[in-house]
């Protein structure tokens, strides 16, 4: 419960396992074993007006004992200008209730298939879906049978009134901000820190109690063990 309680706190690994007394390779096996279970715990659809749009991480082999390309320092950005093969994807999908689901995409910019992948019958048959001027958005709506409106950003357009993708961009720059803290994290855990910020943006999970529930619940779960 200890240890649940840094993990609330979004502690790093080294301070997680100063606070409870246990070796650093030991905080780090805890972590990657609560958060994942916990970041089951996220809404089953989303409706009314949904904003759509992806944010991008420079990849990262942190920790990998053989990596496939020369190492990058800390702080270094990637060699080729724009999006491409050197960034992951994150996208984030957000109703103006709040409720918000995020898939690690892969690498590269978003594609059709990712699309209707991650987001396809999460989306109620009303739904608005709002994107940027991204055309795979376009088809994507188009294929789902959804409304589709979009802000073209390349143009300066940020919002048309309650035209606009805000919120999810809020989530954004706020999980950007949050993971300063872990000084870069292995490309292969990015869904499980995004999980984490999506539980404490939602602020669901307020107890140690209530975050070793969640863990336990879709554990058990997947084994047929809890109702």
């Amino acid at each position: 419960m200890d240890y649940l309680r840094c993990v609330r706190d979004s502690l790093t690994v080294r301070a997680a396992a100063g606070a409870v007394g246990v070796h650093r390779t030991t905080s780090f096996r805890w972590r990657h074993r609560f958060v994942p279970g916990a970041m089951r715990q996220r809404p089953a659809s989303l409706a009314g007006v949904v904003e759509a749009d992806e944010t991008y991480l420079l990849e990262s082999q942190k920790g990998a004992r053989n990596m496939c390309r020369p190492a990058r320092h800390r702080g270094r950005v990637s060699r080729q200008r724009g999006i491409h093969r050197d960034h992951d994807c994150l996208l984030v999908a957000r109703d103006r209730t709040g409720r918000t689901l995020d898939f690690h995409t892969g690498r590269g910019p978003v594609r059709l298939a990712q699309l209707a992948h991650c987001l396809s019958g999460l989306l109620a048959r009303d739904a608005l879906l709002i994107s940027d001027g991204a055309v795979v958005y376009r088809h994507f709506a188009a294929a789902a049978g959804l409304r589709h409106k979009y802000v073209n950003l390349r143009a300066g357009v940020r919002a048309r009134g309650a035209i606009h993708i805000q919120n999810v961009n809020g989530w954004h720059s706020r999980f950007k901000n949050w993971m300063i803290r872990f000084r870069g994290v292995a490309s292969r855990y990015l869904a499980h820190y995004s999980g984490w910020q999506r539980l404490l943006d939602a602020r669901e999970l307020v107890t140690p109690a209530q975050w070793l529930l969640a863990a336990a619940k879709h554990h058990w779960s997947a084994r047929g063990l809890f109702n």
